[in-house]
């Protein structure tokens, strides 16, 4: 049975959004966890992971909507969303590499 036009792209759109809500749950669960135990002692650490968690949990939750019920405004702006973050993150990585160990130590401090 091949697999073909829009029915294989939703199958696998949806098992990517499954896989990305799991990861949005992890990522609040461990944030919860680390709080609780009080291995991380910084609030906004904490906040900032959830914060991820959550914003990764709606992005994957209006992907797997759309690709359900194939609606093309919602996975245009899914598809909009996640450019925005890939070019975000790019960016971040980018800075990251660009500067030393002493430049780092001073933004830590």
């Amino acid at each position: 049975m091949v697999c073909g036009g829009f029915a294989c792209s939703k199958n696998a759109l949806c098992a990517l959004n499954v896989v990305y809500m799991l990861v949005g749950l992890l990522l609040i669960g461990v944030a919860a966890w680390a709080k609780g135990l009080g291995l991380v002692s910084s609030i906004h650490i904490i906040g900032g992971v959830i914060a991820v968690g959550v914003f990764l949990l709606l992005i994957a939750v209006a992907g797997l909507v759309g690709a359900v019920n194939h609606h093309q405004v919602l996975l245009f702006f899914y598809m909009i969303i996640l450019g925005l973050v890939f070019i975000f993150q790019f960016g971040i990585s980018c800075s990251c590499l660009a500067i030393n160990l002493s430049k780092q130590a001073g933004i830590i401090n």
